[in-house]
């Protein structure tokens, strides 16, 4: 009897740790940033920013961690299967959100079942045709030219959705020969575009700008269809015949688990969007090809819905099958 009683006080004492522990107002302890994209990645300059600012204005230590690989299906496969309790966010783009459901035959997860939206942050600046500057083309029509003069002589890499179906659309569309050669993210591919072990690429312009600024590599178009301070020497690709009105933007936001409480939900909105719309952070993105701007967490629940239909479209126009 009397270890019986002894094992009902740890018990109770256990759970009243562990009681006491979940009343504890959020946040109480470390909050992980996941992302699918690797350091380096538009997706993690942006979470790196928000995460040392979070730290500030939350009081509890925030990280960033990497989780690349499969177009960001293991980081968003991590994060639905998380605890919801807004310990582990998602700082992803239309890539796990809009694009994989049309590119892939099956996901383990579902882009609006599995996560509770909790801001849009902005959107990148349009992506950039680029190739090696060692390449003998300074246009988009000589780069056209040259791959018709040398079929299957070229390649691209691709680093992210946005990239795999502009890319599709670009070949497609212009009838030219290039083999694609997929990466696990931007940056590793955006070394061998510099180095000369592929031809070109379509890189987000965060992570590809320092280097055409440096000549190490060329841009010779972006994914928008007007032109853009940021590259004012560099055109639309919506200029070259056959591609007018071609329009393609990567978005970024913030997700976490499915069933996370609303009042947590709404805390970490109203600390983002403070965050993203600050004069002198909206201005440092800027510099760094971010168009940066906050949302509620229904307005992105709504573009997300849109925006997976809007995909479908895209890709199929780009005459991708699901892998």
């Amino acid at each position: 009897m009397i270890q019986l009683l002894k094992r009902i006080a740890v018990a109770c004492t256990a759970l009243g740790f562990a009681l006491a522990a979940n009343s504890q107002p959020f946040p109480s302890k470390l909050i992980k940033i996941v992302t699918p994209f690797s350091a380096g990645s538009g997706s993690d300059a942006v979470a790196r920013i928000a995460a040392q600012n979070l730290v500030e204005s939350l009081k509890q230590p925030v990280i960033v961690e990497n989780r690349p690989g499969a177009n960001g299906v293991i980081a968003a496969q991590f994060v639905a299967r998380s605890a919801p309790d807004g310990y582990t966010l998602f700082i992803t783009t239309n890539t796990t959100h809009s694009a994989n459901p049309s590119l892939m035959k099956s996901i383990p997860y579902d882009p609006i079942k599995d996560f509770a939206s909790v801001a849009r942050l902005g959107n990148f600046f349009p992506s950039m045709l680029a190739i090696n500057p060692r390449l003998p083309v300074t246009s988009v029509a000589d780069l056209i030219a040259y791959a018709k003069a040398n079929p299957g002589k070229l390649t691209y890499a691709t680093g992210n959705t946005t990239g795999i179906i502009a890319g599709a659309t670009f070949t497609r569309t212009t009838g030219i020969d290039i083999l694609h050669v997929p990466y696990k993210s931007t940056p590793p591919a955006m070394v061998d575009l510099i180095s000369g072990q592929v031809s070109m690429m379509i890189i987000d312009i965060m992570t590809g700008l320092s280097n055409a600024r440096a000549g190490k590599l060329r841009a010779l178009a972006h994914m928008g269809d007007k032109p853009i301070s940021i590259l004012p020497d560099v055109p639309p690709l919506a200029n070259t015949p056959g591609l007018e009105g071609f329009n393609l933007m990567a978005w970024l936001g913030v997700f976490a688990p499915a069933g996370t409480p609303l009042e947590i939900i709404d805390m970490l909105n109203r600390e983002f969007v403070k965050i993203v719309t600050r004069k002198d952070i909206v201005e440092r993105f800027a510099g760094l090809g971010f168009d940066a701007f906050g949302s509620t967490p229904q307005e992105l629940s709504v573009f997300v819905a849109s925006e997976l239909v809007r995909w479908v479209g895209l890709v199929k126009d780009a005459g991708i099958q699901p892998e």
